[in-house]
């Protein structure tokens, strides 16, 4: 049985995926053949989106530009062509933002490990010659290599970090 919460939770996840198709065409029209990746994380990416969540987004695009700013300079023509979207958006209840990550392949890869909650729980939009993919199978073969287990503590999830190999050292730690 559906109470009223749940239909407006479908409706608010409805005006999500369709603001989710509009970004995915935005980034593809903005970076064209350099957009590698796109993935969306947090509450989006796991299809639990409160009306007031952000859009997380995890971009990988070869050629960025150099530096934070300009990136986001670059980013924002994504922004204006969504605008009218989240325009509709706002105007059922959804009052959303873009808040990205844009990194080139060769950062993520620098990176290593440290996107492990997002990776994990992202869903990918866009995965030009399965990059994403083979982040995440790289960093689910870490994992469980390093007796990694997720764990939730009072409804927020971290890892909690296994021994180190070889059985030494320090107890477990949180992530």
């Amino acid at each position: 049985m559906t109470g009223p919460d749940d239909r407006a939770g479908t409706s608010y996840r409805r005006v999500f995926s369709d603001l989710l198709a509009e970004l995915t065409r935005a980034c593809q029209e903005v970076y064209g053949s350099r957009l590698v990746s796109l993935a969306v994380f947090g509450s989006v990416g796991r299809d639990r989106p409160r009306p007031d969540s952000d859009i997380d987004i995890f971009l990988v695009a070869r050629d960025l530009p150099r530096g934070r700013i300009p990136r986001v300079d670059e980013f924002s023509a994504v922004e204006a062509r969504l605008e009218p979207h989240l325009e509709q958006a706002r105007a059922k209840g959804v009052s959303t933002r873009l808040s990205p990550i844009l990194l080139s392949p060769e950062e993520v890869l620098a990176k290593g490990p440290g996107f492990v909650d997002m990776a994990l729980d992202a869903l990918v939009l866009h995965d030009r010659e399965g990059f994403f993919a083979s982040l995440v199978k790289r960093l689910r073969r870490q994992l469980k290599e390093s007796g990694a287990r997720q764990v939730e503590t009072g409804g927020t999830p971290h890892w909690r970090l296994g021994p180190p190999a070889g059985g030494g050292g320090a107890g477990d730690g949180t992530s």
